[in-house]
């Protein structure tokens, strides 16, 4: 986002963080499917998201227009918080879209987070997604971009269902819809660190050849804690094919001490000869 859409969206979050507060879990996730829903209509109606950030028209003026289009479709705080939303200054109609995206995600993630069930969520998201990864045939099935997202959304559901907390699901939803702009799998990723940045936490992939110790697991997140000065969370995959060592990816920093890439570099410098 630019400067005036990101102090726009910071407004609306401030509103929503003092609405979280003070609200019980299950009404705010009540509201946050309410903002992805109106997010969804946004993506969909091309002239409403131009109207709604149009900087020719005064935050009373857009603000009315969403009031006329929402009244009785959505709870009362849901209609508060995209007023907050619309009210400020957007430098792209794409923009407005995506701080609405934002705000139904940080409801349902602050609905888990005073619901005690953050932790949880953010580790079904990211078995799922490894879940998604190891099945190339299911990858394509949530990937399509041609396939309806209601359809997509229902192979999740029949996946799910009685496996994962509701919150996980209309965020895994979310991602469907190509939250942000993402591909699946990345807004997939995405959500993840957004959940362990409401904890207060970094997100390290780890891969590795071979399960780890509770033990390891626990003193390689007190390593990496240490050398980025923040709490870290473990997100480890194990993958056979890597042979031995690891490969730790911490947002842009990525070391990879792994043997398949000691022996690709061999064969690459052998090559050369």
């Amino acid at each position: 986002m630019q400067a005036a859409s990101r102090e726009s969206y910071a407004a609306a979050a401030q509103r929503l963080e003092e609405y979280v507060r003070g609200t019980e879990a299950s009404t705010v996730a009540t509201t946050g499917g309410e903002l992805l829903a109106v997010a969804d209509l946004l993506r969909r109606e091309v002239r409403l998201r131009r109207a709604l950030s149009d900087p020719a028209r005064d935050g009373a003026d857009r603000t009315g227009l969403l009031t006329s289009v929402l009244a009785g479709k959505v709870g009362a705080e849901t209609l508060d918080l995209l007023g907050a939303l619309v009210a400020g200054r957007w430098s792209a109609p794409s923009e407005l879209l995506d701080g609405a995206e934002r705000l139904g995600v940080q409801a349902l993630l602050g609905s888990a987070d005073r619901a005690g069930e953050l932790s949880e969520v953010e580790d079904e998201l990211f078995r799922f997604g490894q879940v998604v990864a190891a099945d190339p045939q299911l990858s394509n099935a949530l990937s399509d971009p041609n396939a309806p997202v209601p359809q997509r959304a229902e192979l999740v559901g029949m996946l799910l269902t009685g496996k994962a907390r509701p919150a996980t699901v209309r965020l895994i939803e979310a991602a469907l819809a190509g939250f942000g702009g993402r591909t699946f799998s990345v807004a997939l990723s995405r959500l993840v660190e957004l959940a362990a940045e409401r904890r207060d936490r970094q997100v390290a992939y780890v891969t590795v050849a071979a399960p780890l110790s509770e033990d390891e697991e626990r003193r390689l997140g007190d390593q990496l804690s240490a050398i980025y000065d923040r709490q870290v969370a473990v997100k480890l995959t194990v993958d056979p094919t890597i042979l031995g060592g690891a490969s730790v990816r911490v947002g842009s920093d990525l070391y990879d001490g792994t043997i398949l890439r000691r022996l690709n570099e061999t064969r690459n410098a052998l090559a050369k000869r």
